[in-house]
């Protein structure tokens, strides 16, 4: 059977090399910052935060190790997606889940942001949300309340997973603040904040690129210049000015951000009086970006 899969010309060691770093760099945040001043960000990890909290004031000592709870949490959540979703869903996420569990167990508690929130808040929310956009880009996940949204997403199709995370990761930071205290918890909804800017940023910055829409009456010369000098393709499309009621070219290309400098000073050059638009694109496939190869 025939397909198209994204051409990303990574090798397969590079994207669990990824997954490594980035599930260890979440597991530093949390053994490191979160843990220490109890301040739960939801996810199972949330979760694991406060059952060593409850345990260590029921039985004494330090409680039941975060990576205890962890896996033992993730174990269930697998043995279902297994059974409902089948191998392929479970993929490199299994791993990705024992490595942040293996994370937790190896990095110390060493605390070195007690007393002051908003640096953990931030510091804690740039380093979780860069392993996390590494583990993303890894095409994977580490288990936890993403697991469990996509198994209730099965049942629940009207909503997406998206939104069952947030109601799921919402659950375990009241349960954080019940146990904490509410001030803790409006802390960790700013570090979950902190976690989805870098990590969106991470995701979608390294395919960010710019689209620009170009009319002029010296569109040939224009397209010509840039295809030349960038190397890219440039698409004609037919328009019409509804003030004027005259046909015009508008011209439309993609390049990178660094390139879309080009592309304004050629079009200066040419025709200082052109009309252009420069927008953002989040991602782009196709030859010159990221490719899809054919897959059998």
């Amino acid at each position: 059977m025939n397909g198209l899969e994204l051409n990303t010309n990574r090798p397969v060691w590079i994207d669990y090399l990824m997954i490594i770093i980035g599930t260890f760099m979440m597991g530093f945040a949390i053994k490191v910052i979160y843990d220490p001043i109890s301040l739960v960000t939801g996810g199972f990890t949330g979760l694991a935060i406060v059952v060593k909290d409850a345990t260590q004031r029921a039985f004494g000592g330090h409680g039941i190790p975060l990576w205890v709870t962890n896996y033992g949490l993730n174990i269930p959540m697998f043995l279902v997606a297994y059974k409902i979703k089948g191998k392929k869903f479970i993929g490199r996420t299994f791993f990705a889940t024992t490595m942040l569990s293996l994370a937790l167990m190896v990095i110390p508690e060493i605390p070195i942001l007690r007393d002051d929130y908003v640096l953990a808040c931030i510091f804690g929310g740039v380093i979780t949300g860069a392993g996390t956009g590494l583990v993303f880009l890894a095409r994977a996940t580490t288990g936890g309340t993403d697991m469990l949204a996509a198994i209730i997403q099965t049942f629940c199709k009207h909503y997406t997973i998206a939104q069952i995370m947030q109601v799921v990761d919402g659950v375990v930071v009241i349960i954080g603040a019940f146990v904490f205290g509410l001030n803790k918890a409006l802390y960790a909804v700013i570090a979950i904040y902190v976690v989805t800017l870098v990590s969106d940023g991470i995701i979608e910055g390294l395919k960010f690129s710019k689209a620009a829409y170009i009319i002029s009456e010296h569109y040939d010369e224009i397209a010509q210049k840039i295809m030349s000098d960038l190397e890219r393709g440039v698409t004609g499309i037919n328009a019409t000015g509804m003030y004027s009621n005259n046909a015009k070219k508008m011209l439309f290309c993609v390049v990178s951000k660094k390139e879309m400098i080009q592309v304004k000073e050629i079009v200066a050059k040419i025709d200082p009086s052109a009309f252009v638009i420069v927008s953002d694109v989040r991602e782009v496939f196709g030859e010159g970006f990221i490719e899809y190869k054919q897959k059998n």
